[in-house]
């Protein structure tokens, strides 16, 4: 038996985990689905029969879960989570709470699927821009090493849940500080003492925690841009040997996960509109940098909400079960 729960169901990224788990057929007996009282009772369509969405309050402690998935925010992570593990249940988060302490490994399946057994009753799900970078990263810091990165982002409105969507729709900043549309605003998340966002140092840190590699040269700047769904990344990476450009485009084509999209003569190359809705990372523009030694360009484009989030959480869940923790 294995009973499944989400916790934040009802909200962009519970609701596309509930979607993806039946797409991918997810192994589970039971799922059970938890949400904030306004939410009780909506039903859910779920695998050919209607599941009512459960008031979360402390009854979830008794309820025979053997794995659940957060996605509700920190601060219901930080109240839940404790005590469910204590309880022997697999949590799942995709909040930050939990990331970066050492004893929680911080997993994207494609990169370091050795990582859930660090903790194997929590695992935390990465930033999604971490998510789309690292998987475009792996294939070329296990082929030529990497010296340094620069990260610019183009996120999405999605990224900030629903309350992003409706600034974008209505035109007003009821959400972000500044009108989103028709606008692009370098700042997500709370700015630090240092003037970096928390979002870049989530970036930063996440990278060098998934990629086991601490003296990598990091930094970012993120921006949210007027589009829906998908993030946008521009990486340029200093690698550490001399490389090929074709040798780069196929050892990425033959990563799993990576789809390149890389033919400018033909206008050919990842865009937001093309990455809706699919759980591939897509890389194109690759390119030297010729203002440095070994210098390479890449743009890297992926749903937010699908692989940035709910795809990868449910991919964990599924590793776990490969790996015997689950069954």
């Amino acid at each position: 038996m294995l009973n499944v729960g989400i916790v934040g169901a009802s909200g962009l990224v519970g609701r596309n985990i509930i979607s993806i788990l039946e797409e991918r057929n997810f192994h589970m007996d039971e799922l059970r689905l938890y949400a904030s009282r306004k939410s009780k009772d909506k039903e859910i369509y779920f695998n050919d029969k209607t599941t009512k969405i459960e008031e979360l309050n402390e009854g979830i402690f008794e309820d025979s879960l053997d794995m659940v998935f957060f996605a509700a925010g920190g601060a219901v992570s930080e109240k839940y989570i404790p005590q469910l593990t204590k309880r022997g249940v697999i949590c799942i988060d995709n909040s930050s709470s939990f990331r970066m302490r050492e004893d929680v490994g911080l997993v994207v399946p494609e990169v370091n699927p050795e990582d859930v057994n660090i903790n194997k009753t929590l695992i935390a799900n990465p930033n999604c821009s971490t998510i789309q970078s690292v998987v475009a990263l792996k294939p070329l810091y296990d082929k030529y090493g990497i010296e340094r990165i620069i990260y610019s982002t183009y996120q999405a409105v999605s990224g900030s849940g629903q309350r992003g969507l409706n600034d974008l729709d209505t035109g007003r900043n009821d959400f972000y500080p500044y009108p989103i549309k028709n606008n692009v605003i370098p700042h997500i998340d709370a700015f630090l003492d240092d003037g970096y966002t928390k979002e870049e140092m989530k970036m930063i840190n996440e990278t060098k925690k998934i990629l086991h590699d601490e003296n990598l040269k990091i930094t970012a700047t993120t921006v949210r841009v007027p589009v829906r769904f998908g993030h946008s990344i521009s990486i340029n990476v200093e690698l550490k040997t001399g490389f090929d450009l074709d040798d780069v485009r196929e050892t990425l084509s033959q990563f799993n996960g990576i789809i390149v999209v890389d033919d400018v003569k033909s206008n050919k190359y990842p865009m937001p509109i093309h990455a809706q809705g699919r759980d591939e990372v897509f890389v194109g523009r690759i390119r030297r940098d010729y203002s440095v030694e070994n210098g390479l360009n890449l743009w890297v484009v992926a749903d937010n909400i699908r692989k940035g989030a709910a795809t990868n959480a449910v991919q964990i869940g599924e590793l776990l079960i490969k790996e015997g923790v689950l069954s």
